[in-house]
């Protein structure tokens, strides 16, 4: 299987003033490239070769699993976020928050915070378990919730090639900003309760 860099759902200027152009041709156009480069020279003439991303990041380790994962964390990152989605979940999924998290802007705090206080590179989590259980949690790394048996619903790229060229050192103004592009029924559309 040849793995390939799939085209954005919306222009790249379209999530400025959130994320810039620039950004989404660095961050996207080639970090994203790099991994999935990377992730084709690696499997190559391997047991992997003929696997889908997510069975190779739950079976593999090293270079490997570090390309795979942020191969399939950017994809998901970036197919997120809309320039004209829905801004706060609705369903099922807008319930669960509630109950679990207080409200939607405790969680929006909480989701923020595990981002802000993630030391290094990483990503942050909303995931659910098998029984709809939500979770935030950290990932450093190319850390990913499906290496622990859990269904990954939303995403925030901590890393600073996400957010340096728009924010320099201010990661808490990225992850504030972001929502204003996250598709929320996108989100919710992953939610399976």
């Amino acid at each position: 299987m040849n793995y390939t860099l799939p085209e954005l759902p919306y222009a790249t200027d379209a999530l400025a003033p959130a994320i810039s152009r620039e950004t989404i041709d660095y961050h996207y156009g080639k970090h994203e490239r790099t991994y999935i480069d990377n992730l084709n020279r690696l499997i190559k003439g391997t047991e992997y070769e003929d696997m889908d991303l997510e069975e190779i990041i739950k079976t593999s380790d090293g270079a490997l699993f570090n390309n795979a994962s942020q191969a399939w964390n950017h994809i998901f990152y970036f197919f997120t976020f809309s320039p004209e989605g829905e801004r706060e979940p609705k369903g099922k999924l807008r319930k669960a928050i509630d109950e679990q998290f207080g409200s939607f802007d405790k969680f929006k705090a909480d989701f923020e915070s595990a981002g802000t206080t993630l030391f290094g590179s990483g990503w942050v989590w909303l995931s659910t378990d098998e029984d709809g259980k939500l979770f935030i949690t950290q990932g450093p790394n190319a850390g990913n919730p499906l290496t622990e048996g859990l269904t990954p619903l939303l995403v925030f790229d901590v890393w600073e090639h996400a957010y340096y060229l728009d924010y320099r050192n201010r990661r808490a103004d990225a992850l504030r900003q972001w929502w204003d592009i996250v598709d929320w029924q996108i989100v919710e559309s992953r939610y399976n309760f």
